[in-house]
């Protein structure tokens, strides 16, 4: 076995170096300035951690500890204490963490630009860290929003596989999650990962079926990601990014095969600093110095070599030390990192200010005063004040600063050049529904297109369905299933439908409930209008009887048997052809009680003329028998008094089930599931029943009496004729309670009101047809003396 190597620096970082001379070129500023921190000048050690979290504890524990090499040659004073007041950097959340973790019980506070993990928001783990960057718990938020507001409910995902990468994305993964929207693929890496692994999510990339790619990567490992993706022309892909790459423009301009074309993602918003881009430029301070860091950095800047140098292989001349920026384009001169070179500048300026507190500095600071590492901590956390740019710095109990971001919008232009669009702002300091504000017409999207990429594992379910998930499946698959009968959904992905109330059905589509159809039995209706018609053609028929009757009243068929009974049987047919009337219409309170009562009624009435009439033939046959005098019971007002004490037996039935429960208006919704069925209820189903079965008994009365007289002398008896109307009588109205009970709806009124007609024409044409047939085409028969030949019966 072998001891490890020791850690060394490989190569020169062009932003690391921009962040170190956004520091110097602060350091400077506030040291020049005579009102912040008069008479004190900061100085400062630079340390290159090189990307190393090992490398970084090293030098956090070396400044902690005061250790580093002082010259023994210097004759200046230095007035400051052995250990480092405060640390500014990483760049990085790991590294961050770690120095974070051995400086937090020195208090030693420790100032980020651009480290954004949520997790350094905790001061119990973390008590001496700030930074000037907003922390990733609000971008990861606004992430989550920013997809949900465009409607991708099925996305992707890669994250880099470190703090930052892992807390940002499960920040956003709880997020989407309360926001409806799944993760197809959740995969993550690291830049040093085996080529097998980037290989992996290549290929996860292409079998899935999300157009949406959210990247929680650093640009460091986006620069992999996408040279990877360019290998495969992975193209057509809408990306999500964090602030991470975003809006670097190195990633950029590895984007040769326009991967990344309408990228839309979060940035820290534009800054400017005045006097930071000279101050970089500005070569001279670099010339002057022999450090073997700055040699490197300046072949590296001019791709030259000084003599002697071994440190810029390959290059095509020799520096001079006097090369002019003029016409350089490299990272070195590229501003776009401007955003965060303004956090570093933040960053000193609230060291500054907190030492100008501290030191009780107004035109003189006090020198005497001991500085403690945890006295300008406590001081840092309570600065608030704005740069010279206008910039407001403070930093809440998390020590962390506002969370403002801008969305950017890579907007691809001639010669394979990316503009970073500002498309829209998110400000976390907002109430919610405030926070996202965007443009979303200026955004250009994925293959340089004007609409809106749809990224969803099912389509959207209309109004009318509802959803059902796919088993096995996250909650965004799912198929559309319409509601069932009587259920309607007016939102769009409704997981419920909602049943209309017993009035309402829904409509053709089912998204909306319409009031159902009111059904009755009405006269606009073809069967309501036949019935209407037949119930006044017997009327008219039965006046036209009556009209003959009275008219040949005197002639001896009409005062046979006993015509008084016969116009009252023929004033309650006519009652009885009206009160079917009643049945028709819309039902309402009075119209269902005088339906029914009126209907028994006049019925009972009826019968009781023709069970009169009956017992009159008979008991008349009996008193021509030797000895039998009879008939004096069976006078006209004996007759009279008989119906009379039929009709008012029902009539004390029917008070009776008015005065108890009488029927009402109804409305059925059971019958018929998308239509009201206005009827009348019965009340009491008793009284219901008492009232036809008082019916039924006088009928089967009078059938027993007129089938006794059926063989009586044929000129004297209309006997038989009874019989037959009896006959028709009782058989509609057996055949009229099954078909009653099982007809829905208005189709039994209608068959009720059928009854009443038959019944009624049977009654009127078996024993008044044949009477005016006499009386009015064969009159030779309508006299005493053919009345009384006939008038003994037969001999056997």
């Amino acid at each position: 076995m072998q001891q490890p190597q020791p850690l060394q620096c490989t190569s020169l970082n062009f932003r690391d170096f921009q962040f170190a001379q956004a520091m110097l070129f602060a350091i400077e500023e506030i040291n020049k300035s005579s009102d912040l921190l008069p008479g004190i000048s900061l100085g400062y050690i630079l340390y290159d951690s090189c990307g190393s979290i090992a490398r970084s504890v090293k030098v956090a524990l070396s400044l902690a500890n005061g250790n580093d090499v002082e010259s023994a040659l210097s004759k200046e004073t230095c007035l400051r204490p052995a250990q480092v007041q405060v640390i500014m950097g990483e760049t990085s959340s790991s590294p961050c963490m770690a120095i974070a973790t051995v400086i937090g019980p020195l208090n030693i506070p420790m100032i980020s630009h651009f480290a954004t993990c949520a997790c350094l928001s905790d001061k119990t783990k973390y008590p001496s860290f700030l930074r000037t960057i907003p922390s990733d718990y609000h971008q990861s938020r606004a992430l989550a929003h920013l997809v949900k507001h465009f409607g991708w409910t099925w996305v992707g995902a890669i994250r880099t596989n470190d703090d930052y990468g892992n807390n940002g994305m499960a920040t956003f993964t709880e997020t989407a999650q309360q926001l409806g929207i799944c993760l197809e693929y959740s995969v993550s890496f690291f830049r040093t990962d085996p080529a097998e692994k980037i290989q992996n999510i290549i290929e996860v990339i292409k079998s899935s079926t999300s157009k949406v790619i959210v990247a929680f990567l650093s640009h460091m490992d986006m620069d992999v990601l996408i040279h990877e993706l360019s290998h495969h022309n992975l193209t057509g892909y809408q990306w999500v990014g964090s602030e991470g790459w975003i809006f670097d423009s190195q990633t950029a301009a590895l984007d040769r095969y326009h991967i990344l074309d309408g990228a839309i993602g979060l940035s820290i918003p534009k800054a400017h600093v005045t006097g930071l881009k000279e101050f970089m430029m500005d070569l001279k301070q670099l010339n002057s110095s022999g450090n073997e860091i700055f040699i490197e950095f300046w072949e590296t800047l001019f791709n030259c070599r000084f003599k002697q140098s071994e440190s810029s292989a390959g290059a095509d001349r020799e520096c001079t030390g006097h090369e002019d920026l003029t016409g350089v384009q490299n990272s070195f001169t590229d501003m776009s990192l401007m955003p965060i070179f303004n956090n570093v500048y933040k960053g000193v300026y609230a060291v500054a200010h907190a030492l100008h507190k501290l030191l009780n500095c107004d035109k003189t600071c006090n020198n005497s005063v001991k500085l403690e590492p945890f006295m300008i901590l406590q001081h840092i956390k309570k600065i608030n004040f704005k740069t010279k740019e206008g910039d407001e710095v403070h930093f809440n109990e998390d020590g962390d600063p506002p969370a403002r971001y801008e969305i950017i919008n890579w907007q691809p232009r001639e010669n394979d050049a990316v503009d970073f669009v500002t498309v829209g702002l998110h400000d976390a300091s907002l109430p919610p529904d405030k926070q996202l504000d965007l443009q979303s017409d200026s955004i250009i999207w994925a293959k340089n297109s004007q609409q809106v990429p749809v990224s969803v594992c099912s389509e959207k379910c209309p109004p009318g369905t509802r959803k059902v998930l796919q088993k096995g499946k996250p909650v965004c698959c799912y198929d559309c299933v319409q509601c069932a009968d009587g259920e309607i959904s007016n939102t769009t992905d409704s997981f419920t439908c909602v049943r209309c109330d017993p009035e309402f059905w829904p409509n053709e589509r089912r998204d909306a409930c319409i009031k159902k159809e009111a059904v009755f039995l009405s006269y606009e209706e073809i069967m309501g209008a036949l019935l209407t018609a037949a119930s006044l053609f017997g009327t008219c028929m039965t006046a036209a009887v009556a009209f003959i009757f009275f008219r040949y009243r005197k002639t001896p068929i009409v005062r046979a048997n006993n015509s008084e009974l016969s116009f009252l049987l023929l004033f309650s047919l006519t009652l009885c052809f009206l009160c079917s009337l009643t049945f028709i219409g819309r039902p309402s309170e009075w119209s269902c009680m005088l339906r029914h009562t009126a209907f028994g009624i006049t019925f009972v009435l009826c019968i009781s003329c023709v069970l009169g009439k009956t017992m009159v033939v008979l008991m008349a046959f009996r008193s021509t028998l030797p000895g039998s005098n009879v008939m004096k019971w069976f006078g006209p007002a004996q007759q009279r008094l008989s119906v009379l004490g039929f009709t008012l037996i029902q009539v004390i039935i029917c008070v009776l089930w008015l005065t108890i429960s009488p029927p009402f208006p109804f409305k059925n919704f059971k019958e018929l599931k998308d239509k009201i069925i206005l009827e009348c209820a019965l009340g009491s189903p008793v009284g219901f029943w008492a009232v036809l079965g008082y019916i039924g008994l006088l009928a089967i009365l009078c059938f027993i009496f007129a089938f006794l007289a059926r063989k009586l002398p044929d000129n004297f008896n209309e006997a038989k004729f009874i019989t037959f109307s009896m006959l028709i009588f009782c058989a509609v109205w057996i055949t009229f309670i099954p078909a009653y009970v099982s007809s829905p709806g208005k189709f039994s009124v209608a068959v009720e009101i059928f009854a009443i007609l038959a019944s009624s024409f049977g009654l009127l044409i078996c024993i008044f047809v044949p009477k005016c047939y006499v009386i009015l085409l064969k009159p030779e028969k309508n006299t005493k003396k053919n009345m009384m030949g006939k008038g003994a019966p037969k001999s056997n």
